[in-house]
């Protein structure tokens, strides 16, 4: 049976506390971006700006830390092209340019709520492609962490949908999905910086040809942003976005999925949200309710299932060819 990414075997032949560990860190990095964008998005940047600046600050970080990696290594480089060119653009410049498109004409939370039915994505996918059944625990996992992104969204009060808002965020959801499953695969050899590196590459060199095509609105202001009482220039946010949001966030989540395996990685991920509100707390002063504290509590408890539910993974056929 041929394989996209060894997803079960991971776990069991790295140090899965460590892939833990480089999770949350991803996590943590990429709940930051929000928090951070927000005020520049206020000041009258577009979500283009934002979002091509941050990608190309985070490939010119990683870029010697990339070159260093590859050292001895650049023969894996032919052979695994076709896969930084897909993680560039569906995992890096896909999501998030369909992420930002979609909170254009939808709420945040909806929006959000879609872009992370993507764990759910990586294991229907792992089944139907790769014949990796999720066992019991697993399910249940996934749908005590669905109610607690529920909680923490705050959506039960009530929230506007419309078509083409949701398309986007579907768009998100796929690109999120194949950043879990592709962060994953390790036959290619390449290093887990190697891969950041080119896929940021790839994102960036994407964003700016579809901004220059007209259809990605680039536009950016020189007015100062505020963080927690904090006044900065906007230059110091988009540093921050793209040296901690990108390059840092990038890097630690390939080296977790390495370890973890995409459907693993991809329910921890989900702590992003969490993480998020945190962080929109401490840097906006917008303060979580208790049912969203009790929703991140709901999402750890879904990562402890889907973590159990990993040993009673079953092969089968694959549905796909």
């Amino acid at each position: 049976m041929t394989t996209l990414t060894r997803d079960t075997p991971v776990v069991a032949r790295r140090d899965a506390g460590t892939g833990l560990l480089l999770a949350i860190v991803s996590a943590a990095t990429f709940g930051m971006s929000g928090a951070l964008a927000r005020p520049l998005l206020d000041s009258g940047w577009t979500a283009g700006g934002v979002v091509l600046l941050r990608i190309a600050v985070g490939a010119l970080a990683v870029l010697p830390f990339g070159i260093a990696a590859m050292r001895g290594r650049w023969h894996l480089l032919g052979k695994a092209l076709p896969t930084v060119v897909l993680y560039g653009i569906l995992a890096v410049a896909g999501a998030q340019f369909c992420y930002f498109s979609a909170v254009q004409t939808m709420e945040v939370g909806p929006a959000l709520l879609i872009e992370y039915t993507a764990p759910a994505a990586v294991v229907v996918w792992m089944w139907a492609a790769h014949g990796q059944r999720p066992g019991r625990l697993t399910v249940v996992g996934a749908a005590v962490a669905a109610l607690g992104l529920l909680l923490v969204l705050d959506l039960f009060s009530g929230a506007d949908f419309d078509v083409r808002g949701a398309a986007w965020a579907l768009g998100a959801m796929v690109g999120a999905a194949a950043y879990f499953v592709i962060s994953a695969d390790d036959r290619s050899g390449l290093p887990p910086m190697a891969l950041a590196t080119g896929g940021l590459i790839v994102g960036g060199a994407f964003l700016g040809l579809i901004g220059l095509l007209g259809l990605m609105p680039v536009r950016t202001a020189s007015a100062h942003v505020e963080y927690a009482g904090l006044v900065v220039a906007p230059w110091v946010a988009i540093l921050a976005l793209g040296l901690v949001t990108a390059a840092l966030a990038y890097g630690t989540g390939i080296a977790a999925s390495r370890r973890l395996g995409s459907r693993l990685a991809s329910f921890v991920a989900l702590s992003e949200v969490v993480l998020a509100v945190l962080w929109a707390w401490a840097l906006l002063g917008q303060l979580p309710g208790p049912v969203q504290f009790a929703g991140g509590a709901l999402i750890l408890v879904g990562v402890v299932g889907v973590k159990l539910g990993e040993r009673t993974v079953e092969h089968e056929e694959p549905v796909l060819a």
